[in-house]
């Protein structure tokens, strides 16, 4: 995931015309968004398992429409005692951040 983040702003410094790699907010799996109809309808669900644990976050982006609804799952690992994030997966659009490709801020061949 880190390698993606690394191409997109490698994308955004090297072409900064055009749109980068990740054009989203990608912990909510979209461009616009209502912040207090998210913090109103967010709840949290996790798993842990050792040094590993999933946080399931489901909630609204706006009061209404139905494909305002949101499923995400972060995926956490424990690296020298502090939790950190490993990868983000979109459940409503069936995406995870870590596949995700930037050819954008990728060197030419």
């Amino acid at each position: 995931m880190t390698k993606l983040f690394e191409l997109n702003d490698n994308a955004a410094k090297n072409h900064p015309d055009e749109v980068p790699c990740i054009d989203f907010a990608p912990g909510l799996d979209a461009q616009d968004y209502d912040e207090k109809t998210v913090a109103k309808t967010l709840t949290l669900a996790e798993t842990l398992d050792g040094d590993s644990a999933e946080v399931t976050a489901t909630f609204n982006l706006f009061p209404e429409g139905d494909d305002s609804k949101r499923e995400m799952v972060w995926s956490l690992k424990k690296i020298d005692g502090q939790w950190k994030v490993a990868d983000i997966t979109s459940k409503t659009s069936g995406w995870t951040l870590s596949a995700l490709e930037c050819l954008a801020g990728q060197p030419p061949e």
